[in-house]
C-alpha cells in the first residue's frame, strides 16, 4: 500500500501529540496545501476541537508530573487517534486495506506514546522544570515538521519516524535501567543505615 508510509508517520506523530496531527492535517487540507487529507479532518468542528485540545496539551505537557498524568489519560486516546487517522488516510470504504492501515497507525501510535510517557517519567526525576518545557517544545516542533514533510515525501518521513521511534525505545530502556539501579542503591543504603543505628538512637524517648 502506497499510503502506508504516511500512515506510519502519522501514527508515530499521533503517539506524541494526536491533537497536533489532526489540527495540522486539517488545516493543510482545508487551505489546499495538500489534497491527501480526508474531508473528515477538514471539518470546522473537528478543527476547533483539535485546536482547543492542542492548547490544553501544550500547557499540561510542560508542567512536571502534570504531563505524566496527562499521558496516563491519553494511553487510549492517542492510539485510537492514530488508528482513526490512519484509516481515514487509507480511505473510508471499510476494506481490509483500510483496516490494516488503521492497525498500523494505532499500533505505531501506542508504541510512540509509551516511549513519550517513559521519557517524561525519566525527565520528571530532575528537580527543574526547564527540561520539560524544552522537551515538550521539541516534540511539538518535531511533530509539525515530520507531518508536513510526510505529505510530500512519505517514504523519507517514515524512515525518519522509524529511526526516532527506535532511538526513543533505546533511550527509555537505558535511562529506566539507570534510574532503577539508582533507587535500588538508595533503598539499600537506607536499609544499611537503619540496621546500623542502635535502638536508642532511633527511639531516644524510650
Amino acid at each position: 500500500m502506497s499510503v502506508l508510509p504516511l500512515v506510519f508517520t502519522s501514527g508515530w506523530a499521533s503517539g506524541v501529540n494526536a491533537y497536533a496531527v489532526v489540527l495540522l492535517l486539517g488545516v493543510l487540507g482545508a487551505t489546499g496545501v495538500s489534497d491527501q487529507v480526508p474531508d473528515a479532518l477538514q471539518r470546522p468542528d473537528v478543527l476547533i476541537a483539535a485546536g482547543v485540545l492542542f492548547l490544553c496539551e501544550a500547557v499540561a505537557d510542560k508542567i512536571p508530573y502534570v504531563d505524566s498524568a496527562w499521558d496516563a489519560v491519553h494511553t487510549v486516546v492517542r492510539p485510537v487517534a492514530g488508528a482513526v487517522v490512519g484509516a481515514l488516510l487509507a480511505g473510508q470504504s471499510g476494506s481490509l486495506s483500510d483496516l490494516a492501515a488503521g492497525a498500523v497507525g494505532g499500533s505505531t501510535a501506542l508504541v510512540s506514546h509509551l516511549v513519550k510517557a517513559g521519557t517524561r517519567a525519566v525527565v520528571n526525576t530532575s528537580p527543574e522544570p526547564a527540561s520539560n518545557i524544552v522537551l515538550s517544545t521539541l516534540e511539538d516542533l518535531g511533530v509539525a515538521g515530520i507531518v508536513v514533510f510526510a505529505l510530500f515525501h512519505p517514504l523519507a518521513a517514515a524512515i525518519i519516524a522509524a529511526v526516532l521511534l527506535g532511538l526513543g525505545i533505546a533511550l527509555v530502556v537505558f535511562f529506566w535501567r539507570r534510574i532503577r539501579r539508582f533507587w535500588q542503591r538508595r533503598r539499600q543504603q537506607r536499609a544499611e543505615k537503619r540496621a546500623a543505628w542502635p535502638d536508642g538512637a532511633r527511639r531516644p524517648s524510650a
